[in-house]
């Protein structure tokens, strides 16, 4: 473990450039797991994903059922890829799977709410990490992914994150209508 992750906060040094935003403090390594690592550390990323949604107690069994369900199903799809984050415990979490040439799913990115706030738009936040290691560790250009018209925090977050509207269908006809598609280019 290195020095600096086992300092307490207030004795962090300033950061050397302060025009240019903090450096992330915790060395989280990104690392892809395979289907075999994924089945044994299941109970750990339903955790995680019940964590990071800041619910009460109580929905987080539901929540972490329905995270397990969605994951066992796209597990199973060719091409499937999960990259996490981890320092001594998984942090963060995105997986997806290829649609077509070119293009890759990115089903979901799971990360704390620290990562959704700080500094979103630089290229060492952790989402911004996780997803563009899932599209290059499976020679994707393009990520696409579906949000609810409703989740509108989660479309502000990944908009945050490089996602971009898809262009609406011929005639403005949306191809999704209860969906936002957004998409995300390297």
């Amino acid at each position: 473990m290195t020095e600096h992750a086992v300092r307490p906060a207030d004795a962090r040094p300033p950061s050397p450039d302060r025009g240019r935003g903090p450096s992330p403090w915790s060395a989280e390594r990104l690392h892809a797991l395979t289907r075999c690592q994924i089945a044994d550390r299941l109970p750990e990323l339903c955790a995680l994903y019940a964590a990071t949604c800041g619910v009460r107690t109580w929905q987080e069994d539901r929540l972490s059922h329905d995270f397990r369900r969605r994951l066992t199903a796209d597990i199973r799809r060719p091409g499937f890829g999960l990259v996490v984050a981890e320092n001594t415990s998984i942090t963060a979490c995105a997986y997806g799977f290829p649609l077509r040439a070119g293009m890759f799913e990115i089903r979901e990115i799971v990360v704390p709410l620290r990562v959704r706030q700080l500094s979103p738009q630089r290229e060492w936040n952790l989402a911004r990490r996780l997803q563009k290691r899932l599209l290059v560790d499976h020679g994707h250009t393009t990520g696409i992914t579906l949000v609810p018209r409703a989740d509108v925090w989660t479309v502000e977050a990944l908009r945050a994150w490089g996602w971009r509207d898809a262009p609406g269908a011929p005639y403005g006809t949306p191809l999704w209508p209860p969906q936002h598609v957004l998409l995300l280019n390297l």
